[in-house]
Formats: C-alpha cells, structure tokens, sequence
C-alpha cells in the first residue's frame, strides 16, 4: 500500500518513466508513449484477491466489454460524476 506520505502523482509519473523506458529498450519499441492523465481507485484489502483475478483474466473480459464501457461504469458504481467529454 502507499503511506499517507507518498503522492500519486509522483508514483504515476515514476512507474510511466521507467516502464517506458523498459518498452523502448526490452521491446525494441521506439515509439511508445502514455496517454495523458490516469484513474486511481483504492482498493479495500479484504478485496485483493478478488482485484487480483480480474487483472488475471482482463484479456478474457475484455472480449465481452470495451475499456470504454467498463471504466464507466466503474466510475458509476463508483458514484464518481465525470463529463465524458474529458475521459478520452
């Protein structure tokens, strides 16, 4: 988990430098690059097990349902308000 102390901003900004980095170099891929912006959703820990085999089998869902289509309805469940507009 992160402590109180840490900014998700920052770790975001750390964890696309370096995966990006290892795309262009392991993967021989010179043009990759994030899109702008990302969601972060907290997760409880009595849940882990059940966030950890949906990541498992995304590839599998996702044949049933877009990205587009899940993320919001994510953020419905979620009671999160959002203008579509900015989502893409």
């Amino acid at each position: 988990g992160l402590k109180a102390t840490h900014r998700l901003a920052d770790i975001l900004r750390d964890i696309k430098a370096a995966s990006s980095g290892w795309v262009h170099q392991a993967l021989g891929r010179p043009i990759f690059s994030w899109q702008d912006g990302y969601g972060a959703f907290t997760v409880s820990p009595s849940l882990r097990m059940t966030v950890r085999r949906y990541i498992e089998n995304q590839e599998e869902h996702h044949r049933r349902k877009t990205f587009k289509e899940e993320y919001r309805t994510l953020l419905e469940r979620s009671g999160v308000t959002f203008d579509e507009q900015y989502l893409w």
